[in-house]
């Protein structure tokens, strides 16, 4: 079984931040500001990106992915607030990950602000639950509402009036995403980089790492190769034989820090899922599988 090249990520010639040296607080554009929360690590890259969402003048703004409930991040979202001259008027989560959600209710609970999400438990009693395809009208301007499961099951987008979105972790700045297992799904994930694809985004603000504005559409299209890559890797060596999860991750992510072996691990039985859905695998003795 051919194995297929690995995919060139366009990334490596823009010239982003180093990891360890984005800004705490960054206006984006216009509409949005960027608010680094200190919660960096292998899975967080550069920690959670939080954004104030609004039309200058407006004097309000939507928090999007208000990440951990850290007492340092609420005062420099305060001060980016401030500087805007904006209440908070809405509170925005992609899903419920605590990187992202944590303080979506204390926090909505402080500025007296809705919070929003996919589903009534990151939500809250008296929140909005986001049905896919919805127009939202706040803080002067417009947000849409684009369904992207796959990480996770709950996971939204938000496309801008400037036609950015904000993409949480369907996208990272950096490297590529999780499919989370058994939550995640990669038949999902896959028709969720299409749809955000579809969209032509003039930029993508994601959950963790830089902002991509040079080429977003070159970036989907390396996701997309890249998770066939994986594939293409995981079914190559099970042409040598049964194997394990744990096995194929040490095969099949062995240029990867061996930290994150326990997300590749997630991504590598969400995509065996997939595979055995199609009736390309099956199950072996014990925890094994091999090609059908």
């Amino acid at each position: 079984m051919r194995d297929v090249d690995a995919p060139a990520d366009p990334r490596t010639a823009w010239g982003q931040p180093a990891p360890g040296a984005l800004p705490r607080t960054a206006d984006l554009e216009p509409l949005v500001t960027r608010v680094l929360a200190p919660n960096p690590s292998p899975m967080t890259l550069d920690g959670t990106n939080t954004y104030l969402v609004g039309a200058p003048g407006s004097g309000q703004a939507v928090l999007v992915d208000p990440g951990p409930d850290d007492a340092a991040h609420l005062a420099a979202v305060e001060a980016a607030l401030a500087a805007r001259d904006a209440r908070c008027v809405a509170v925005l989560v992609t899903h419920h990950h605590g990187d992202h959600a944590e303080a979506a209710l204390p926090w909505g609970a402080r500025f007296g602000a809705q919070v929003a999400a996919a589903g009534a438990s990151v939500a809250g009693p008296g929140g909005r639950v986001l049905e896919p395809g919805e127009r939202l009208r706040l803080a002067g301007t417009t947000v849409d509402v684009v369904a992207t499961p796959g990480h996770t099951a709950d996971h939204l987008a938000f496309r801008l009036e400037s036609g950015a979105v904000l993409v949480g972790d369907h996208v990272l700045g950096r490297g590529t995403s999780v499919v989370t297992h058994p939550e995640g799904d990669v038949v999902a994930y896959l028709e969720s980089l299409r749809r955000v694809q579809d969209l032509g985004p003039s930029a993508l603000y994601c959950g963790h790492g830089p902002e991509l504005t040079e080429d977003p559409g070159a970036v989907l299209a390396f996701y997309l190769a890249h998770r066939a890559y994986r594939e293409s890797q995981l079914l190559a060596a099970l042409a040598g034989g049964p194997r394990s999860v744990d096995e194929l991750v040490t095969v099949v992510y062995a240029e990867v820090p061996r930290e994150v072996w326990p997300a590749a691990a997630q991504s590598t039985r969400a995509t065996l899922v997939k595979l055995r859905t199609e009736g390309r695998v099956v199950p072996d003795a014990g925890d094994r599988v091999r090609l059908a």
